[in-house]
């Protein structure tokens, strides 16, 4: 066997650096009532995002939304924040801790 093949591959990886979101797309977000405020606990409480994902929640832009809701995620998909204001909503953002910790430290 080749030296090349029994050496340990090694190298540069990017998984400690990445970020996991939950997706949740606008179809989803029908669901509540008109008015209401969306965020993380209540998208889990209600089923519709996993509370495993240490990233948070973004909403992404798939399906179209009737109501006028304020939803707080961690990250919004451009389209989704457009059909989000465009229905009379507001889309505030969340910082979780790991991103303060960056901004922090640059």
């Amino acid at each position: 066997m080749p030296l090349y093949r029994r050496l340990p591959k090694r190298g540069f990886s990017n998984v400690r650096h990445t970020i996991s979101y939950h997706p949740v797309n606008l179809d989803t977000l029908n669901e509540f009532e008109s008015g209401a405020t969306v965020d993380a606990e209540t998208l889990i409480s209600a089923g519709l995002a996993n509370g495993k994902a240490n990233g948070g929640v973004k909403i992404l832009g798939r399906g179209k939304i009737d109501k006028k809701l304020t939803v707080k995620a961690h990250a919004f998909s451009k389209t989704a924040k457009e059909a989000i204001e465009a229905a009379g909503g507001n889309c505030e953002l969340i910082v979780s801790a790991a991103e303060k910790s960056s901004t922090e430290s640059q």
